[in-house]
Parts: C-alpha cells; structure tokens; sequence
C-alpha cells in the first residue's frame, strides 16, 4: 500500500506572495538544495485524519502551532507512489527560530555509532517562482494552486 502524507504550506504578502518551505535535516539532505525543499508534512498514520496530520507535522517540523483558516490544494502523487495531501494557511514567523524535532539513524553506516539530526535543519520563505525551482517536482503544483486561489479570491 502506498504512503499517505500531508502537509501544510504556510504563506504570507509582503511585496508579494511568499510560502514557506523547509529543508530536511540529517547527512543525506546536507548537501543538496534545488529539488530538496518541501512544504513541512509527514506520514498520516492509519486512522488519522489528513487535515490533522499535516497540523500536527507542522507544528513538530516547525515548532509553531498553524493556525487556520485552511485553504485545500488538493494532493499530488510522487515518483515513488506517495500521495502528498496539502492545505495552504496565512501566516509568518521568522524562518530561523523553527524548532524541529529530530530523528536518530546509525552514523557513520555501518559504524555504530547512533548519531541524532533535526528532521528539518533550516526553513526559508521564497517567491512563487523561487519556491519552484527550489521544491521537490511534483510539490511544486501546491504553489501553483495556491496562486491561482489566491487571484482568484482577489
């Protein structure tokens, strides 16, 4: 069976539309950039409600709790079969005082040694044009749907 996640793309108006997207933490992300930025989200256990599960990822990727009205982006399905549900909501913060939680993985491989790495290790607000080139490809047609509401809304 195919892995379920949801996500929340926080955004705001300064010049212009800004989302927020976050970078994964641990040695294999370090070094990567463009295609390695996402909106926070995460695995929606068996019985959970989507919605509910993109909240309660945002808030432990982020460490702030999302506040809605919530906006529905509807959901895109990855290369791997994963389908990403996303809500979109306005707000702000300051990118550098998230609060991640972490995550531990043997480190080195083969070491030994467990070594522990925040699950997100920065997060940055980007233009709808910058965001794109920065997501993962198939993420990227959340900002692109939140655009396109938001002209819509006027």
């Amino acid at each position: 069976m195919a892995k379920r996640s949801a996500g929340l793309l926080m955004y705001r108006k300064r010049r212009g539309l800004e989302v927020l997207l976050v970078h994964p933490g641990g040695p294999f992300w370090k070094k990567k950039d463009e295609g390695a930025w996402f909106l926070p989200k995460g695995e929606v256990a068996a019985g959970e409600d989507e919605l509910s599960a993109a909240r309660r990822e945002f808030e432990e990727e982020i460490g702030i709790k999302p506040v809605g009205p919530f906006l529905a982006l509807g959901s895109v399905k990855h290369k791997s079969g994963k389908s990403v549900a996303a809500w979109a909501f306005e707000g702000d913060c300051d990118p550098a005082a998230i609060k991640s939680n972490t995550f531990t993985i043997e480190w080195p491989p083969r070491s030994g040694r467990k070594q522990e790495f925040p699950e997100v290790d920065r997060a940055e607000f980007f233009t709808p044009e910058a965001a794109r080139e920065k997501m993962h490809p198939e993420e990227s047609d959340f900002v692109v749907r939140l655009a396109a509401a938001l002209e819509k809304k006027g």
